[in-house]
């Protein structure tokens, strides 16, 4: 099936263009020339991709892409921007586009663009063809893992989500929570919306906007009516992550609608009703917070009617084996490398680690191994060098022999020959800033005389 594009730009001409030669790849194009028209789009197409201007009549892109990635994740947006603003591409990165493109250079690079990011699209759906995946997305079915812990939560979270109940997802970062809710979600019904925003990557004024929605002219900016997550998620679920870090006053304005199940929109003066079922998720003890006072206690209250606790992976090891084949599946075919398992000394590093991110933190360890293997078996010398420095640490009568900086050289050495010394690839796989790179290539007397 062709990958369906919509392109959001006032410039008329340059629309047409970049319309005209994205058809000529086989692509299905809409076109749009404001904010207001390409949602109607949005909401009437399955669409793939947006290629959304920064500067248009009714509203900033960068905004506008924070809204696109709450209401259809699944979408991909690339910003356009004929200006090289670079503070509007980055807000919209962190709002969610996945790159952006300077329209003062050539069109048809933007077409070879689209089908670099569109790649990805057409991995994710041999994800289908694993055993591993063999379920409907985001259901209970996917969430990996048979020790007593998890299996408990899971118990527990198939219980709740036959009811309109609200839930409490407690964990650490990377556990897993929003994986849990959509799950909760998805076993009610797939059709309903799902509305996720994290409350800790947004101010307290960006928030409530948000949340909210407003009335045009309500403050500068505000050209149309906006509406908010909460109204997007009436009849389906709302999930706020990251509920601890919202604004004390926000909380109490976000009570209300618990409360009476109406809300006012910022600028307006009448009421709405609204009605969703609240999923919340904190790596926060609530309770705790409840104390100090940055927390209300009737909130929590609200929040606090079925709590589920995610457990770390480090507190269910035997699980790690299961999670890692799962990933190292995934990435083989995403890097389409032929990798079929992992030896004995990488599988007990993973299962002896202590994973500090989580879930989270295991997927990229793989991903980077899978990169950085030339054979069928994943091995030790695939690991970054803190995992193998944290084994050797911890290992008794061994401290006098262990020296970090073999390892870490070791990895680097690895990583630069993988990418063939392209420092900005390899400082993306070792997780550090190009300039680091640098810095730890002459500090460990690093020498790519033998690779040209």
């Amino acid at each position: 099936m062709a990958f369906r594009i919509l392109i959001v730009d006032d410039d008329v001409s340059f629309c047409g263009l970049l319309g005209r030669l994205l058809s000529l790849e086989g692509y299905i194009i809409f076109k749009s020339f404001d904010i207001n028209s390409s949602s109607e789009i949005l909401k009437k197409n399955k669409i793939d991709m947006v290629l959304l201007d920064i500067n248009l009549p009714d509203g900033n892109g960068a905004i506008y892409t924070r809204e696109i990635k709450a209401r259809y994740p699944d979408i991909r947006t690339i910003i356009l921007t004929a200006y090289s603003d670079i503070n509007s591409c980055v807000t919209a990165i962190k709002n969610g586009a996945i790159d952006y493109f300077d329209k003062g250079g050539l069109a048809n690079k933007i077409v070879e663009l689209v089908k670099e990011k569109l790649v990805v699209e057409k991995e994710n759906s041999l994800k289908k063809h694993l055993s591993a995946t063999s379920e409907l997305p985001f259901t209970f079915n996917n969430i990996i893992g048979e020790s007593e812990s998890i299996q408990g939560a899971i118990s527990l979270a198939k219980k709740v989500s036959q009811t309109n109940a609200s839930v409490l997802l407690l964990g650490e970062t990377g556990t897993g929570k929003e994986l849990f809710a959509r799950a909760i979600h998805q076993s009610r019904s797939g059709t309903d919306p799902f509305v996720a925003i994290n409350c800790s990557s947004f101010s307290r004024n960006l928030l409530e906007s948000e949340l909210f929605g407003y009335k045009a002219g309500t403050f500068t900016g505000a050209v149309n009516d906006k509406k908010g997550l909460i109204e997007a998620a009436d009849g389906g679920t709302l999930f706020l992550d990251e509920i601890g870090e919202m604004d004390k006053d926000l909380q109490a304005r976000f009570l209300r609608i618990l409360e009476v199940g109406e809300y006012i929109k910022l600028g307006d003066t009448k009421t709405q009703r609204v009605n969703f079922r609240l999923i919340s998720a904190t790596n926060k003890d609530l309770a705790e917070e409840v104390k100090k006072g940055s927390f209300r206690e009737d909130l929590f209250y609200r929040l606090n009617i079925f709590t589920i606790q995610l457990p770390s992976l480090r507190s269910r090891k035997n699980d790690i084996p299961m999670l890692a084949e799962y990933y190292i599946k995934i990435f083989s075919q995403k890097l389409g490398k032929n990798i079929e398992k992992m030896n004995k000394d990488f599988e007990n590093i993973m299962i002896n680690y202590n994973w500090k991110g989580n879930i989270r933190e295991l997927k990229n360890i793989i991903e980077r191994a899978v990169i950085l293997s030339n054979g069928p078996v994943l091995t030790e010398d695939c690991l970054p060098y803190e995992i193998l420095s944290y084994r050797y640490s911890t290992e008794e009568n061994n401290s006098s022999e262990f020296d970090i900086h073999v390892f870490e050289k070791l990895h680097i050495k690895k990583v630069l020959f993988a990418t063939n010394w392209d420092k900005s690839k390899a400082a993306k796989l070792l997780n550090i800033s190009v300039s680091t790179l640098y810095r730890k290539i002459e500090d460990l007397m690093l020498d790519n005389s033998m690779y040209k």
